[in-house]
């Protein structure tokens, strides 16, 4: 086994690594940009070295410095993690010609499968099903069109060296392909340094299912059974589930073969995955199409681990050490059922626009972290696990993915998954920046979800139930407030009676108020001392009786009309984050002489969502708008993201030009009335 290994990553991937590796007596070494100089990962490994600046193309990117500093540290193979350079072929070949070992499959089987076109082809020859489309090399935008006119709409158009969403345009009319081809291929080329697409029949209701399969340099390889990756966003992956609901033993076996013969057309080897499109038939059972092939670990391996109870790093680290497989496919049995969340700073309710901002609460439930499953070992895998590579206090930069952690449930069937996953998001707070974990809960509560409806258009179909849901009830929220409140106050007393904070009155109650901001939304709740001592709370001209105790780390023990509820509420100066069972609520609690004078609101100017790059601009000063128009597309955390003119007007003058970065909430431009 190796002594020691680089890895050429960042974030939960890189302590991933290093977890298994410290398991196994390897040393490791970091690299990190300016951003990440006190990174989790940075801290998870023996030794680190710096390698440029904060974009990912400045340092993570580099691969001389990352080799450089792989031979300034005796390192002996390098692990790519995902992403970044993990299926560059050109850097497999650095490594080798740097002597040190890539961990990942030869650079030939990594070009075979890097472009979805020339994979397609190879895939017709060893006769696997593919969608129809155009897979050729001519990308004049008129042939395009014309192919997807032949193909018959919708289409989708895929980055031929995408993944992970990015480069991917589902088009439903003619007349919007040449404008959503240009976009697609801007943001390929920006992805990926590759604007080349293909073009296929968009699958109506398709599910997305993946093969996880291992080949060895001794000629073996195995498949680890199938995830299903239906539950997308943007196509991005939100859920990820394995075994598939309703996949039947024979397709199964079908689908693996499959996988392994694809593998084994291009002599691979270490960790891959094959990854299906599937449609459902009229009796119930699966026809699926070869969509392409990820030469590397995948973000969702931990579910295949629960399942079979295989470290899939260290299946790695073996086999790129010239070890053969550590089980034949006899040997390799399903166990249980394993669901996983991918938890990201986004706010589903504005569009999945990424968030970023520093983690000021980051708590969850009970769980394992980056643990090797105990199933292995004759025990069953932990109910919960967590892969982050963030603590609480880092911050969500706009440089990288959006992505905090991956939540991982276990459970003897689906049904306790379920039940569990449920409960671990709603143990899960996170205070800072937009996340969707709500979003997760009511799509892991929802109809289709629960019942296994499973496509790739889930949250479009259920966005009625799913998107734009509220948060915790406001005199809920308000309750939280006044609990918190209350007990900071009876915390500073002491023997001094003028220290008391009880509102005791010679004749009469107390009443205390509570200016509370929800959103934009002034709300203000009363809290009133009966003559008794009784306390009443009021909130919109209702009124219910009150008590409170403190448990202990934020908790309190509320009773609100007569119903009791546990209630945790994090506190950052003014603003306040109430977590219950039934969800979250984040307000201000507004001291009102301190903002008096205050002004809201900024008169519908266009402003960046977030920190990002300007790379086109649909408008020109003097240019009459109408609401809801583009006028401007920014590029954040690897996608793009269309900005409307949020009124009618005439556009008096651009602040920024294409090409500039603008900090969140800069004015791109100015409108002025028609």
């Amino acid at each position: 086994m190796f002594k020691k290994i680089l890895i050429a990553n960042r974030g939960e991937i890189a302590c991933r690594v290093a977890q298994t590796a410290r398991r196994l007596g390897v040393r490791t070494v970091a690299v990190y940009s300016d951003a990440d100089a006190d990174a989790a990962h940075v801290r998870a490994c023996d030794e680190a070295v710096h390698i440029g600046g904060n974009a990912a193309k400045d340092s993570y990117l580099q691969w001389q410095r990352i080799l450089d500093a792989a031979q300034a540290t005796g390192a002996q193979a390098v692990h790519p993690g995902y992403g970044f350079l993990s299926e560059n072929e050109d850097f497999a070949r650095a490594c080798a010609a740097a002597g040190l070992v890539f961990i990942g499959p030869p650079p030939e089987a990594i070009a075979a499968m890097g472009s979805k076109s020339a994979a397609k082809a190879l895939m017709e020859q060893a006769g696997v099903p593919l969608v129809p489309g155009y897979h050729g090399r001519d990308n004049d935008p008129a042939l395009l069109a014309r192919e997807a006119q032949r193909i018959g709409y919708p289409v989708l158009i895929k980055a031929s060296a995408g993944g992970g969403g990015r480069g991917m345009r589902r088009v439903d009319r003619a007349e919007d392909f040449l404008e959503s081809l240009a976009s697609c291929q801007r943001e390929a080329k920006a992805s990926f340094g590759d604007d080349h697409v293909l073009v296929e029949r968009y699958v109506t209701r398709p599910r997305h299912i993946e093969i996880q399969l291992f080949a060895d340099a001794h000629g073996n390889c195995v498949y680890l059974f199938e995830r299903d990756c239906s539950v997308q966003r943007r196509h991005q992956k939100v859920l990820e589930e394995a075994p598939a609901p309703g996949m039947s033993a024979a397709r199964r076996a079908e689908m693996g073969q499959a996988a392994v013969a694809a593998a084994q057309a291009v002599g691979y080897v270490g960790a891959g995955t094959v990854e299906f499109i599937a449609e459902e038939l009229d009796d119930g059972d699966l026809r699926f199409y070869f969509m392409e092939m990820n030469t590397r670990l995948q973000v969702e391996h931990p579910v295949t681990e629960a399942i079979t109870g295989h470290d899939l790093v260290e299946w790695q680290l073996r086999v790129a050490d010239g070890q053969p497989l550590p089980a034949r496919q006899d040997e390799l049995r399903i166990h249980g059922h394993a669901i996983e969340a991918r938890i990201c700073a986004e706010n589903p309710d504005a569009g999945f626009l990424p968030a970023t901002g520093r983690l000021a609460v980051l708590r969850w439930p009970a769980h394992v972290a980056f643990q090797r499953n105990a199933q292995q070992d004759g025990g069953a895998p932990a109910a919960v696990r967590v892969d982050a590579g963030v603590r609480e206090g880092d911050a969500i930069s706009p440089f990288y993915d959006s992505m905090i952690a991956k939540l991982i449930v276990w459970g003897e069937d689906r049904a306790q998954a379920l039940a569990r996953l449920d409960a671990a998001l709603q143990a899960t707070h996170i205070v800072g920046p937009a996340t969707n974990v709500a979003f997760l809960r009511r799509v892991v509560n929802s109809t289709a979800f629960a019942t296994a409806d499973l496509d790739t258009a889930l949250i479009e179909r259920e966005r009625a139930q799913v998107l734009n849901q509220p948060g915790l009830a406001l005199p809920l929220a308000a309750a939280g407030v006044a609990a918190q409140a209350l007990a900071t106050e009876v915390a500073a007393e002491d023997a001094d009676p003028w220290s008391q904070r009880n509102g005791w009155r010679l004749h009469g109650g107390a009443r205390r108020r509570f200016d509370l901001l929800v959103g934009k939304t002034a709300h203000r709740a009363t809290l009133e001392r009966l003559h008794d001592g009784a306390l009443r709370l009021g909130v919109g001209g209702e009124f219910w009786s009150f008590s409170a105790q403190p448990l202990g780390e934020h908790r309190y023990d509320v009773l609100l009309g007569g119903q009791r509820h546990t209630l945790t509420v994090y506190r950052q100066g003014e603003r306040a984050t109430v977590f219950a069972d039934s969800g979250h609520l984040e307000l201000l609690d507004i001291d009102p002489i301190a903002h008096a004078g205050d002004h809201a609101g900024e008169g519908g100017r266009l402003t960046a969502p977030m920190p990002g790059k300007v790379i086109a601009l649909h408008a020109k000063a003097g240019d009459t708008v109408k609401a809801g128009q583009a006028l401007a597309v920014m590029e954040a955390m690897k996608m793009e993201h269309t900005l409307a003119a949020p009124r009618d007007g005439v556009v008096a003058e651009l602040l920024y030009a294409v090409g500039d970065q603008v900090a969140e909430g800069a004015e791109l431009l100015k409108l002025a009335e028609e």
